[in-house]
């Protein structure tokens, strides 16, 4: 009843007629629906999560497990998780969450706007005592979205305490794609990375990223647009990034997929993760009262067939 009068209050104060409502999203989550003729989208407040884009005559463009657990202590898989203060595992903390705590807080709505037919919602979090036992610093953290013909992703972090802080930060970015064996990456040849499915050795990218078995990279000191070809949905994804200088690529691949309780067995060749980031040697640091910001910008075109 408590949850169903918040949605409410947030709908009624948020919430745009015929455009934007916030509701009961899966497990009862609270989510932001926007519908204008520009997209259609979703972005929970439970780690200010976008799980949704789709521009029209598109198909849906982000991927999100069949298998993923809708609940309030658990992170969404799929979608746009937002990692932070780190990536991966804390170095100086097994026990701490992976990826950060931002993916599993519960944010707050800061506000919804319509410019034209595309709607930003942004969300923010703030250090407390539950981020200060993992993480000691004060802060400020919003993540805008802007649903339109472009999905904008816009990363902002205030450093608001009295000594410099130091942070890693991603936007993992799930892309649905016909078949991840047809698929090709095109935009970081050339590139360093870090392959940690081969214990962080670097290696040089030489061509386009073709994925042919599990794929874990940090790609380094790059703010390379990527296009993501996809010919078994005829359309090419392109991602664009301001402010990251490292670019992850990921799939589990078969035995990963399986390995993994909140993704199903044989959803990997639907998916692929495309991430701005800064992690590693590229983590930020701000010294008191400044900020810091880190953008993606998604389109979607047709891929011209081959003849």
């Amino acid at each position: 009843m408590e949850q169903a009068l918040e949605i409410t209050q947030l709908d009624h104060l948020f919430g745009i007629p015929d455009i934007v409502r916030i509701v009961a999203g899966n497990g009862g989550l609270t989510k932001v629906r926007v519908t204008s003729p520009a997209a259609q989208g979703e972005m929970y407040l439970h780690g200010a999560h976008v799980t949704s884009w789709q521009p029209p005559g598109a198909e849906e463009v982000l991927f999100v497990s069949s298998q993923s657990q809708w609940d309030a202590s658990h992170p969404i898989r799929g979608g746009v998780p937002v990692c932070f203060p780190w990536f991966s595992n804390k170095a100086d903390d097994p026990n701490a969450p992976m990826h950060g705590f931002a993916r599993t807080t519960a944010w707050k709505l800061e506000s919804i706007v319509q410019t034209g037919d595309a709607v930003t919602v942004s969300m923010f979090m703030e250090s407390d005592d539950a981020t200060k036992k993992w993480w000691p610093a004060d802060f400020r953290l919003v993540h805008r979205a802007t649903f339109g013909s472009e999905l904008i992703l816009e990363i902002e972090v205030v450093n608001t305490g009295t000594t410099s802080l130091r942070f890693e930060e991603a936007l993992h970015t799930y892309f649905r794609i016909g078949n991840i064996e047809t698929a090709l990456l095109n935009g970081l040849n050339g590139v360093d990375y870090l392959d940690k499915t081969d214990e962080k050795r670097k290696k040089t990218q030489n061509g386009p990223i073709a994925i042919v078995s599990e794929t874990d990279r940090v790609y380094l000191n790059t703010d390379a647009v990527v296009n993501l070809e996809d010919p078994a949905l005829h359309r090419r994804i392109t991602i664009a990034k301001e402010n990251s200088m490292t670019t992850v690529v990921w799939n589990p691949w078969i035995q990963k997929a399986k390995a993994m309780h909140d993704f199903g067995d044989a959803e990997w060749p639907q998916m692929i993760c495309i991430e701005a980031c800064n992690v590693a040697d590229s983590s930020v640091e701000l010294k008191p009262g400044q900020h810091h910001q880190m953008q993606a910008t998604v389109r979607v075109s047709k891929l011209k067939p081959t003849v």
